[in-house]
């Protein structure tokens, strides 16, 4: 199932994507797509069984605002450096355990929403992510067990971030990756059992019309399996934390780096396996801004699916 939420910003209702991509209302049946949602199966039964019976009534989905899929997110834990490709391009040395760091759960925002470039900012930056959203408590994941058993679903993140700020300034990386807005999601999460095997996802992000990211999950260094029992000891999931758990950036075609100029003005992302499993492929035309703005603007819906395109914004 494709699970979306749709609305005013803090007041989003749950939602449907069908596989003929018509959208459709949840919110007879559930209050929002959140963790307790995604920890109840006899729930998500029952969407899934409303769906499958054609009994969701249809919504118009013309000039409606696509918010985060996820509500009440209670933590996102991201993965850096965890793509073999990326390594090889730096010269860097393959990290021994995966490198661990945060995004304030506040910094998530809705896929088409404005990215507002930080005050003073020279190196905002864009990376197409896969997200993964747990399901339920895992705690302790033993070697006997499946820890893919715990993922409710995968979604496209968008990791901006300011690189001035993260890297060049002393300190953790949490400046450079915690502004707001920094973290544009969805535009629908996936239910882990449409996605199939997390390892074989491609990853593509354009700038201006312009492809900059192209690879796949098939490169990383940790799976999505051994990060989440990598983490579960020392900070446990629970249902109410998204995983960007396979952050790290990906393959970057040749003179993509991002600098003041060039590279950061505009950008789409999208994950062709989990997200258009069901349904034909439907893309924006290429978005344009004035050379002078320099926000990464993160991949929606199609106008068919009620997404516009996204704004940007110095504060």
């Amino acid at each position: 199932m494709k699970l979306l939420r749709v609305g005013t910003a803090g007041a989003e209702r749950p939602a449907l994507l069908d596989a003929e991509g018509v959208l459709r209302d949840l919110t007879g049946i559930v209050d929002d797509i959140d963790g307790a949602l995604l920890a109840d199966d006899a729930a998500l039964g029952r969407v899934r069984a409303a769906a499958e019976a054609g009994e969701l009534p249809a919504l118009d989905a013309t000039g409606l605002r696509i918010g985060p899929p996820l509500g009440r997110i209670g933590k996102v834990v991201c993965i850096g450096l965890n793509y073999h490709d990326h390594a090889r391009e730096t010269g860097a040395e393959p990290p021994a355990e995966p490198v661990v760091f945060f995004k304030a759960a506040d910094t998530v925002v809705g896929p088409n929403d404005t990215v507002l470039v930080p005050r003073g900012s020279v190196k905002t930056d864009w990376e197409v992510e896969l997200a993964v959203v747990i399901g339920r408590t895992a705690r302790y994941v033993a070697d006997d067990e499946d820890p893919l058993a715990y993922v409710a679903g995968y979604a496209v993140a968008h990791d901006v971030s300011e690189r001035e700020f993260q890297i060049e300034r002393g300190g953790t990386w949490d400046k450079g990756k915690n502004c707001e807005t920094f973290n544009p999601l969805g535009p629908w999460l996936v239910t882990a059992d449409e996605v199939g095997d997390p390892q074989d996802l491609s990853l593509k992000l354009w700038v201006n019309g312009e492809l900059k990211q192209d690879g796949t999950t098939a490169e990383q260094i940790f799976s999505v399996a051994e990060v989440v029992r990598y983490v579960s000891p020392g900070m446990w999931w629970s249902w109410r934390s998204v995983g960007s758990v396979v952050s790290g950036r990906s393959s970057r075609t040749p003179e993509s780096s991002p600098s003041p100029d060039t590279g950061v003005a505009g950008s789409r992302q999208e994950s062709p396996a989990p997200v258009n499993r069901h349904s034909r492929r439907r893309r924006s035309r290429p978005r344009r801004c004035s050379p002078h703005r320099r926000s990464p603007r993160p991949c929606g819906p199609s106008r068919a699916h009620g997404g516009g395109p996204p704004a940007m914004s110095r504060p």
